[in-house]
């Protein structure tokens, strides 16, 4: 009901928002002779903090295309190079002459997939994660899809298929390749690398690359992994969960809606979104576009939301929030125990943020505590000082300290996987 009762007030509210929408542009227009005065411009901010506040924001375009690379610009394609039903594989496609003229001879990038979380938001999130890849590296990303666009008939898809299509997009990019987890698909990354080291699989990752993760929510417990702690695992399926209405091609699968997540979000820090868009009201008065069109930018992207399969969502809090099964050793997949002890080969390079409150300190180190026979020289454990959950893997000190070091270490990974058997079966 709720689903319907949300799509219904979207409905209800659109011939105001449209109304504003108007309003805003006749107060701003040159032929109103009172444009320029205080009480139009104050009328058309107030007018356009309601339109966008109640318009319904679609999946967000990539906005890439092209690469600064020395000297030279690199045009850019963004190729579906594998699709299923649930998430698609994109490749971040290089011009080849145009990179050669940027670099003469060398010997190739290394192969990245970025694996972004299926938590609410679409993978346009990683943007700039991506964009600082790219220069250096074969980018590759999961582009989940939105739960109430796939039918029905599609079947299920649960933290168990995450992994498999984990292992079936690293088979597909093949051999050499480097995983850099962003978040919540940590333990699905962790997984997926364990038992492809226990099978031999040639194609396991090179690397892996952690940041920000909830390995093991235990260690620095932040709000949501109280909060996930304290109601016990029935008040989600029965407060969480709720049935796509049509006439979308989702209609009648069970889903934990983005906009249920988005609103948990929001009331996270309330304050300071509620200052966020007090701010842009008044750069809107004052005519500070500039500060407007940055405001409008994040949560373009930030309120553009997409829905979560019932049994992915509370697969995800059994397992990772209340019990713990990888951090435990008990976690299951297709009815053997996942060992991560088994990787014996791959690199493993975890990334925090000293401020995060979503995935707190330690978190993401434990996985280190997990993969027992990885070499300590192809381990590494960052901290990054200064920063918060998002600054893990976007902004400037993204850009300027915790990119370079993982690059580093992914070079450093891709010589050890150079040298290792084409076919390694894991230690017992």
């Amino acid at each position: 009901m709720l689903y319907s009762a949300y799509e219904l007030a979207y409905a209800a509210v659109s011939p105001a928002r449209i109304a504003a929408g108007v309003g805003a542009r006749f107060w701003r227009s040159p032929l109103n002779p009172m444009a320029n005065s205080w009480v139009a411009r104050s009328t058309a901010a107030a007018l356009d903090v309601f339109e966008h506040a109640t318009r319904r924001y679609p999946k967000p375009d990539w906005g890439i295309d092209a690469a600064q690379i020395g000297d030279v610009s690199v045009p850019l394609t963004i190729d579906p190079v594998l699709t299923k039903d649930f998430g698609t594989l994109l490749h971040f496609k290089r011009d080849e002459e145009a990179l050669a003229a940027a670099r003469g001879s060398r010997e190739p990038d290394p192969k990245v997939l970025i694996i972004a979380p299926m938590s609410g938001h679409f993978a346009t999130l990683l943007r700039g994660t991506v964009e600082a890849m790219i220069p250096d590296h074969d980018v590759y990303i999961t582009d989940w899809a939105d739960a109430r666009n796939v039918p029905v008939a599609c079947g299920r898809f649960d933290l168990n298929d995450y992994v498999d299509y984990l292992i079936e997009f690293m088979q597909h990019i093949g051999p050499g390749t480097h995983a850099m987890a962003v978040c919540q698909p940590g333990p699905a990354l962790l997984a997926a690398a364990a038992v492809m080291a226990e099978n031999g699989d040639a194609c396991r990752p090179a690397s892996m690359t952690i940041m920000g993760s909830p390995i093991d929510t235990r260690l620095s417990p932040t709000v949501p992994n109280v909060i996930s702690q304290e109601r016990p695992f029935a008040w989600f399926a029965q407060n969480m969960i709720y049935t796509v209405p049509g006439p979308y091609a989702g209609a009648m699968r069970r889903v934990y809606p983005g906009f249920v997540q988005l609103y948990s979000f929001l009331a996270m820090n309330t304050d300071r979104h509620m200052d966020a868009h007090h701010d842009y009201f008044q750069h809107l008065v004052e005519g500070d576009g500039d500060s407007a069109e940055k405001h409008r930018q994040f949560y373009d992207e930030y309120l553009s939301v997409l829905d979560m399969t019932e049994e992915f969502y509370l697969q995800t809090i059994r397992d990772v929030f209340q019990e713990h099964s990888l951090a435990e050793g008990k976690f299951m997949h297709r009815g053997q125990v996942v060992k991560p002890h088994a990787i014996t080969d791959i690199a493993l390079m975890t990334v925090e943020g000293e401020n995060d409150d979503i995935s707190g300190i330690g978190q993401t180190q434990a996985a280190h505590d997990l993969c027992t026979n990885i070499p300590q020289n192809m381990q590494l454990d960052y901290v990054q000082p200064k920063v918060g959950h998002y600054g893990v893997f976007n902004g400037s000190r993204w850009r300027t300290e915790i990119q370079p070091k993982v690059a580093k270490f992914m070079r450093m990974a891709a010589k050890e996987a150079r040298n290792r058997p084409a076919m390694k079966m894991a230690a017992e």
